[in-house]
């Protein structure tokens, strides 16, 4: 069993040595145990736990009552934002590990990796240092499941516009549903929205793709037209999605919208690939403009 001394145990619930020292009197929890030189000596996973209880209540003795009934509890967006708000990497590391063994790779990203960084956006401009290092760490642990996911073995190819930037949320998403996709047995590309319409033949050719999602907000609805029409002309009878809104409420578009979050939005789009491409034509994308 892991433990650590008075000062160490302070500094991670963020309060002073004799703060803590008076909720162990006060409220009898933590209860240290005595090295043999008396010094107390706390036990980090009960630490870890009031840490994330108290980050949460701010009243502590809600959060010894939190923290006493739950332990450590299961990894969670909760526990996962308070490693990443401390800059605390290998801690974060270790939480994915633990949800891993219970979920899947797909509902780990959806259910604690998501949720964490988004809580860490204020919505302050720039965002804050905590969200940076949190976006770059959570690109990084995409990207290397990305490198182990399984090879293709559908028939069936994506190619993913990309119209974010970093470090937005969306750009996140548009990570997790490459991932999913390819997860799910889909060859999937992701381009941003930077490249020449004139050379997406190369990205077409390459994979052939059966469907294409847009996804991201910083591109004009004339860029995404181009863009669209350079992928037909290339690749024929390609299906066209929006994903997470990169069209906007614009209300013309027939384009059809895919779930917000990655899991549903994979399963919608697999599900959707597997069928016969009927019903009307999908109209240019530019014409949505008009509405």
């Amino acid at each position: 069993m892991s433990a650590v001394r008075t000062n160490a145990a302070a500094a991670m619930i963020g309060v002073s040595p004799s703060t803590l020292r008076s909720w162990e009197r006060r409220f009898g929890w933590p209860q240290p145990k005595r090295s043999e030189g008396g010094h107390r000596q706390f036990d980090l996973q009960e630490i870890e736990a009031l840490r994330t209880a108290f980050e949460e209540t701010q009243n502590v003795s809600s959060a010894i009552s939190i923290a006493r009934e739950r332990g450590t509890g299961p990894a969670s967006p909760t526990r996962l934002r308070s490693a990443l708000n401390r800059f605390d990497e290998n801690e974060a590391d270790r939480i994915i590990e633990e949800s891993l063994a219970v979920r899947s790779v797909e509902r780990t990203v959806e259910e604690v990796l998501l949720p964490a960084i988004e809580s860490l956006d204020d919505g302050t401009q720039p965002p804050p240092p905590e969200y940076n290092v949190a976006w770059r760490w959570a690109t990084g642990w995409l990207a290397a499941q990305m490198r182990v996911a399984p090879p293709a073995f559908r028939p069936e190819s994506v190619l993913i516009f990309d119209a974010s930037r970093a470090p937005d949320i969306d750009s996140l998403h548009a990570q997790a549903l490459e991932l999913g996709l390819r997860r799910a047995g889909l060859r999937t590309l992701t381009v941003t929205l930077d490249l020449d319409p004139n050379r997406i033949t190369r990205a077409m050719l390459a994979i052939e793709p059966r469907a294409v999602v847009l996804t991201g907000t910083r591109a004009s609805l004339d860029a995404l037209g181009r863009l669209v029409y350079a992928a037909r002309r290339a690749g024929g009878d390609v299906r066209v999605y929006d994903y997470r809104g990169a069209l906007g409420a614009t209300g013309a578009s027939t384009v059809p919208r895919l779930p917000a979050q990655p899991l549903a939005a994979r399963d919608e789009l697999s599900d959707d690939l597997q069928r016969p491409h009927v019903g009307p034509e999908i109209r240019r994308i530019s014409e949505a403009r008009a509405g």
